[in-house]
């Protein structure tokens, strides 16, 4: 199409507007003048007709194409991709899957246990090279155990109150958390609730009283529980929470949330002092995990409980407050601790749990898994799986592998191995894939990473 015609047309439309704007006439509206009329007209504008200098004059288009022609296809197959060819080149070990992002798990946990002394000591480096070398990527780590001391220096009113600064295991918890980080380390807080016989000794009015005695209520052991009725036990389990996510701890996770297992000659003295009036095991449990999981959520952390095996098949409450569907529900993360060692004989109908991992971990979880699919928002099951040795059956490498497998076999994807000591054999975990171009000083996976070239962080000055 020539210039010219549009050059025309323009040339007319200004007319058209200059026109338009000096035969309207002008008026001052709050001092300020406009082209009246000062507000929208209620008739749309007929554009075309004041464009064109006669209305029955048309633009000339081209031609449309044949209808036989067609673009040529350079760039595009008419073949649809098989998008799965692509993956099939390659072992699914081989993909790279980027880290997570901060303060959010992995996309597959895998866990192992480690106490507040092991997280203190230098033994800490060896475990961490344990990680560089296997599935491993993340770690649960103390910060307040079943003794009710504190891994590290707490400056929460509450713990210097009750000395459970007394004991602690490690100094420089920040640059312990960093060195964790730095290798990819999803670092987890593990924190102890209603089994804190220090904050019972020194908060008696928080404790577990002895119907008989009228002094503090005794477990098996000998050690007093705090009342799991009083909220304040559950608001200092918080505020170390949120001094935890401070230093640097990417997941909370929370044990002992539950009432004494004890027989009934030893349950039947209690008495506490916090109960509301009607008030049950359960709803005392369901109360506080509600309140635990509302100020948790407020740090931008995950929210994780840990939970009796048994659960995910009783029907009550265990004697203990827990319930699977109420903890499920209110949690992000549940970890039922399956070890087959606590399942007495015939469990699921098995003759000697504690010898057939395998058999007892499935049928465990397989009922998790019916239960937490009738619930609206069921939290992700994380099992705790054995990797101790008790009851004369030798726990190694093939007995552990064989729980995880039974995880991996239902479909689920995350586990944390449990050993008090933080002992766990490398031959039960797979190897962590090399990074493409690189290999083994000597060939082999346990060779990738020397402990020895993991630097420990600096002595903090104690001035």
């Amino acid at each position: 199409m020539s210039l010219a015609p549009l050059a025309r047309i323009l040339t007319v439309a200004s007319i058209a507007v200059v026109s338009m704007m000096t035969s309207a006439s002008a008026q001052s509206v709050d001092g300020t003048w406009w082209l009246s009329p000062p507000s929208h007209s209620d008739s749309l504008p007929d554009y075309i007709i004041e464009m064109l200098v006669d209305p029955s004059q048309r633009l000339a288009l081209p031609p449309p194409p044949a209808a036989q022609a067609r673009i040529p296809n350079v760039h595009h197959d008419d073949h649809l991709p098989n998008y799965q060819s692509g993956f099939r080149s390659q072992s699914v070990s081989a993909i790279t899957i980027p880290p997570p992002p901060r303060g959010q798990p992995p996309a597959a946990l895998k866990g192992l246990y480690a106490n507040g002394w092991l997280f203190g000591s230098d033994r800490l480096y060896r475990l961490i090279a344990l990680v560089d070398t296997t599935e491993i990527n993340a770690l649960v780590i103390d910060v307040k155990d079943a003794t009710g001391f504190l891994t590290y220096r707490s400056s929460v009113a509450t713990a210097e109150e009750i000395g459970a600064n007394g004991l602690i295991r490690t100094r420089d918890p920040r640059s312990r958390l960093a060195l964790l980080e730095q290798h990819g380390i999803h670092a987890v807080a593990r924190i102890v609730v209603a089994r804190d016989p220090l904050l019972a000794r020194h908060k008696p009015d928080w404790a577990i009283q002895d119907a008989t005695t009228g002094a503090l209520w005794r477990d098996g052991l000998g050690e007093p529980w705090v009342d799991a009725f009083n909220d304040s036990v559950w608001i200092y389990a918080a505020d170390l929470a949120a001094e935890a996510v401070l230093l640097g701890f990417k997941e909370i996770q929370f044990d002992y949330v539950r009432f004494p297992d004890e027989p009934p000659s030893r349950l039947n003295r209690t008495v506490y002092p916090a109960r509301r009036a009607g008030e049950s095991r359960r709803a005392a449990i369901r109360r506080n995990i509600n309140l635990l999981r509302n100020r948790v959520n407020a740090l931008g952390v995950p929210f994780t409980l840990d939970v009796f095996g048994l659960t995910t098949t009783a029907t009550g409450d265990l004697g203990i407050g827990q319930v699977w569907d109420d903890l499920s529900s209110a949690a992000d993360v549940i970890l039922p601790m399956v070890y087959p060692s606590h399942y007495r004989r015939g469990s699921y109908g098995i003759a000697h749990p504690n010898a057939q991992p395998y058999e007892i971990v499935r049928r465990a979880l397989e009922e998790a898994i019916v239960r937490s699919r009738r619930l609206d928002r069921p939290a992700r099951i994380r099992p705790y799986l054995q990797a101790f040795t008790i009851y004369r059956v030798r726990y190694g490498p093939e007995e552990i592998r064989a729980q995880i497998r039974a995880v991996e076999d239902l479909g689920l994807t995350d586990w944390v191995l449990w050993n008090a000591r933080g002992v766990y054999p490398p031959a039960a975990l797979r190897p962590a894939p090399l990074p493409a171009g690189v290999t083994g000083t000597n060939g082999g996976g346990d060779d990738r990473v020397d402990p020895q070239t993991i630097a420990p962080p600096p002595t903090p000055r104690q001035d």
